[in-house]
């Protein structure tokens, strides 16, 4: 058998495997959205849920995810971008750097259900926050900074290194080439990391089970008191999230209408990811455009 059959023959199978792996893909997303999307409505996307009686909606379970992740982000994310800058830019090759780097490997390798557990020992009972948000987002937090920070130090390291010469050519500080030089150029590839670990917290359950709640208590959208159990922007009440409401319903079989109620969440979730991965996507390139520009 000659090279180019060979080549020809290898390029099929790899072909044939891509093409199995995106019908697969396609297809659960497909099976997933045709089933839900035929309940997905205004009030099904706003109104309460109901434990007991059909025609419930999803609206504040909808709300807290989103919540839910703006918070997790808004903690996870400066951390991350600090460890990836300091791994990358900063850190010296030796034991320190070596635990650190094995440390991040270990806690990615962490199921969330421990990740969960962990948040409940320590987030819900030591700290005593109870089942809320901030013990949701403090586990997510966990859960989220491995994968986050490990995207930020490949991002870094991906510049090529004529680009920290010429900063500091030009008398530019290690910190400023690293802030006006280096994070820029690196902004795609940091704002992918964002995207996939934006993913994984939108769609998380098992550790919200142990330190978020299961249970979504009415919210009264007028009532801005952060401190204030029926206050939306309330840190420290409970929040049932899509995800959560997801296996609640199918675990619990309390809804007349739970099968559609959980067709219904899971097309939402599913069209979610999608239009966060779109729109972040979209501006990503647009920063990078801006802060690269002359």
């Amino acid at each position: 058998m000659n090279a180019k059959r060979s080549d020809k023959i290898a390029t099929g199978i790899l072909y044939v495997i891509s093409g199995i792996i995106v019908l697969i893909l396609a297809a659960l997303l497909l099976y997933i959205l045709v089933r839900g999307v035929p309940h997905i409505s205004w009030a099904f996307l706003t109104e309460p849920s109901k434990a007991y009686q059909a025609g419930g909606g999803i609206g504040i379970q909808l709300f807290n995810s989103i919540y839910l992740l703006i918070i997790t982000m808004i903690i996870s994310f400066p951390l991350s971008l600090g460890a990836g800058i300091y791994l990358s830019e900063y850190a010296g090759k030796n034991w320190v750097t070596d635990i650190i780097r094995t440390s991040i490997e270990i806690l990615s390798s962490l199921p969330s259900v421990v990740v969960g557990l962990f948040g409940f020992l320590v987030f819900v009972i030591q700290f005593q926050y109870g089942f809320s948000i901030i013990s949701g987002a403090l586990a997510l937090t966990v859960f989220n900074l491995p994968l986050l920070t490990r995207t930020v130090e490949e991002s870094l390291q991906a510049v090529h290194y004529t680009q920290r010469e010429a900063g500091l050519a030009l008398g530019l500080s290690r910190w400023e080439t690293v802030i006006r030089v280096v994070v820029p150029e690196a902004t795609p590839g940091i704002l992918t990391g964002v995207i996939l670990s934006s993913g994984r917290i939108f769609g998380e359950a098992a550790a919200l089970i142990y330190t978020a709640g299961q249970s979504a208590p009415a919210l009264d959208f007028s009532n801005w008191n952060p401190l204030s159990v029926s206050s939306p922007i309330s840190i420290f009440r409970q929040a049932e999230t899509l995800a959560v409401h997801i296996w609640k319903i199918n675990t619990e079989g309390t809804m007349p209408d739970g099968v559609a109620v959980s067709a219904g969440a899971s097309a939402v979730l599913i069209i979610a990811v999608l239009l966060f991965n779109f729109a972040a996507r979209a501006i990503g390139k647009r920063l990078y455009r801006k802060m690269t520009s002359a």
